[in-house]
């Protein structure tokens, strides 16, 4: 197997974005841009992975820190050419390299094996796109055979070079041992007076080595720093997997998404960390979910909040309900509007329907929790659990002052506070005696 080194380079100021933090540290979609092109590499396989950097190296080296990752600081800014160099006593003598860079997060993984597969001893790869405005980039200069030959910048292109529409994404791939015979005869006689990584290609042609172009899926994936268009991409391939979304762009992925088939959700949505949604999962408008596990046949309904919890299978969640972490409902349950559990266990069949909060509270098989309970779990100093058993019905604005327990069965009278155990099949009535006071009279206001 052809063993491989990538070179990320992540040296930019990004001085455009006018902030402390460097350029590839800055989010897109919930991750870092570096941390894209990152995750499209390890998803490869491991493979050594050698990033320059330059503005900000110690943030970065302190994000992205491993085994199989050598970091080296570009501390001047002569060039692409230049920061690889810098790269290359790093390398593997026996091994294809591919360049990448750290602020075009939205390069495929199946792009790279693309680039990679071109590339033998007699040949090297180079990802190339055509462009109706193909202004400021590199454009690729081929022979009468349809052969390329070079790629001219920008500012040093002719007149009739400006013409063609071909351009460079800057990512290539060769063997290494070229690279370090390559590299040296870069010199940086040009507009810019910079090394330009570029010019290997006419290199490589004097070499009598084949340069091959790849193109990507879609511009979008060498187009560099654009939220809108990741999440485009994104909201494709959940819609290529199964999943119906009512208006792709305004779908916000922001983390690992995963999902089974015969999905919908709605617009609005914003997912967070890693989610993982089952199949037959309705998800209404405006909902938020993080970290969490939805089951199958789910029905999540709108301005619903989940965040690190687990939604068993046909459970029904909302509208205007938060899981919060810790939060694990069986099958066939429900959590309705107006709802906040928070480290609760929520038995299959177990219903609270609405304006309810419920903590630190284990509830067996089809439990009942009317409108307005809540669990008093804290107590200024400590939480305490609520463990109610099997079938145990809480009737309307109850209050359950825990360390308390409700045996299989239990009944507890709407209104009631609670204080002390609830035996099986019991019924516990926990209200203050009702007194009527005849000639009472409201309180007025006083006239200023």
């Amino acid at each position: 197997m052809t063993k491989v080194n990538f070179v990320i380079l992540a040296a930019g100021k990004g001085t455009r974005m006018r902030s402390a933090l460097p350029k590839v540290l800055h989010k897109l979609s919930g991750r870092s841009m570096l941390g894209h092109v990152v995750a499209a590499v390890e998803s490869l396989g491991e493979a050594k992975k050698i990033i320059v950097t330059g503005h900000g190296a110690e943030q970065v080296e302190q994000q992205f820190k491993s085994p199989t990752t050598i970091f080296i600081q570009q501390k001047k800014q002569l060039g692409t050419g230049h920061a690889v160099h810098m790269a290359v006593p790093e390398l593997c003598s026996d091994a294809v390299v591919i360049v990448l860079y750290g602020d075009v997060p939205l390069i495929r993984p199946a792009t790279i094996q693309k680039i990679l597969a071109v590339v033998t001893e007699s040949t090297m790869g180079l990802l190339t796109i055509n462009l109706d405005q193909p202004t400021g980039y590199g454009r690729i200069v081929r022979n009468t055979s349809g052969d390329i030959t070079e790629i001219i910048e920008q500012k040093d292109a002719s007149a009739e070079q400006l013409k063609i529409t071909e351009v460079n994404t800057g990512v290539l791939a060769l063997q290494s041992s070229q690279l370090r015979d390559w590299l040296p005869k870069i010199t940086n006689n040009n507009a810019q007076g910079e090394y330009y990584l570029t010019d290997l290609v006419a290199i490589a042609r004097e070499a009598g080595i084949e340069v091959i172009s790849v193109n990507p899926e879609s511009a979008t994936e060498v187009e560099g720093v654009n939220h809108r268009v990741h999440q485009r991409q994104l909201a494709e391939v959940l819609m290529e997997s199964g999943t119906s979304l009512a208006d792709p762009a305004r779908f916000d992925q922001r983390g690992e998404l995963s999902a089974g088939t015969d999905n919908f959700i709605d617009i609005n949505c914003v997912f967070n960390g890693s989610v993982t949604i089952g199949s037959n999962v309705s998800i209404g408008a405006n909902c938020q979910i993080s970290d969490s596990t939805i089951g199958d046949g789910v029905s999540i309904l709108p301005n619903t909040i989940i965040e690190s919890s687990v939604v068993g299978d046909r459970a029904v969640v909302g509208p205007f309900a938060r899981l919060r972490p810790g939060t694990e409902m069986g099958s066939d349950t429900k959590v309705g509007n107006f709802v906040e559990t928070k480290k609760t266990l929520v038995g299959k069949g177990s219903k609270i329907n609405h304006l309810s909060y419920v903590g630190d509270a284990q509830l067996g098989e089809n439990v009942n929790i009317g409108a307005g309970t809540i669990t008093c779990n804290y107590d200024g100093v400590s939480k305490h659990k609520t463990d109610l058993g099997d079938g145990v019905f809480v009737g309307s604005n109850s209050t359950l002052v825990a360390p308390i327990k409700v045996d299989k069965g239990g009944f507890i009278a709407a209104g009631s506070t609670v204080t002390t155990k609830v035996p099986s099949d019991s019924l516990a009535v926990g209200r203050a005696k009702q007194r009527n006071i005849k000639g009472w009279k409201r309180p007025t206001k006083k006239e200023v």
